[in-house]
């Protein structure tokens, strides 16, 4: 009796695991860690953050939505001109330069292409930025997020 207790406690710990395990993988975020943060204007944002060189040039276009108040945030080693597109995206977002904490271009409401055959435009900040946060379109004008707000990132 206590073998099969012992195997069926066993179980549970490896399905547990495994679920713990796919979780990770679909959001790059352990259940049981900090999530990490940006609060601009008193509005946090949830972030999704890419770790590879391929995870950001896929970014959000392995997405067909984002929840309300979560973003995806690009961090680079140094500030320069990095330019974003909107290939193979399905929504429209706020793209937001940001150098040290604060918002340095906001490109409001940037539409995914039309067709597969549409030209692509390439989004660049003004000033060179190492950080660059995508959120769901138009949230910038209904928070008053504006260039030079202070950006808080917390969690990393």
């Amino acid at each position: 009796m206590k073998l099969i207790i012992a195997l069926f406690a066993l179980l549970l710990l490896i399905v547990f695991g495994i679920s713990l395990s796919q979780n990770y993988f679909k959001t790059g975020i352990f259940p049981f860690s900090k999530t990490p943060t940006a609060t601009v204007n008193n509005q946090k944002f949830n972030l999704l953050i890419p770790k590879t060189t391929s995870d950001k040039e896929i970014g959000l276009s392995k997405y067909s939505s984002l929840p309300q108040n979560t973003g995806m945030l690009f961090i680079f080693e140094r500030a320069d001109f990095y330019s974003f597109w909107m290939r193979d995206m399905k929504f429209p977002i706020d793209i937001i330069f940001i150098k040290g904490d604060k918002i340095a271009t906001i490109y409001e409401n940037v539409q995914p292409p039309k067709s597969k055959d549409e030209s692509i435009p390439l989004y660049k900040p003004t000033s060179a930025s190492d950080k660059v946060l995508e959120i769901n379109a138009n949230l910038s004008k209904k928070y008053n997020i504006k260039e030079g707000n202070t950006v808080k990132i917390e969690n990393l």
